[in-house]
């Protein structure tokens, strides 16, 4: 069933989603996200040995 949904499709559900959620939700969002990913990767790149929180 989801292997039909072509373009139009798609934009018809970003359509929607705009249209319940406002664009200014929907980049506060993906503002959240993209500091999530940030943290996510900056937490793979710190060594685990410097980490503070487990030293105590």
């Amino acid at each position: 069933m989801l292997n039909n949904i072509g373009l139009p499709g798609l934009a018809i559900i970003l359509v929607v989603v705009i249209v319940l959620f406002g664009r200014g939700k929907i980049s506060s969002i993906m503002g959240e996200v993209g500091q999530g990913l940030t943290a996510f990767r900056r937490g793979l790149k710190q060594d685990p040995e410097t980490d503070e929180t487990t030293a105590a």
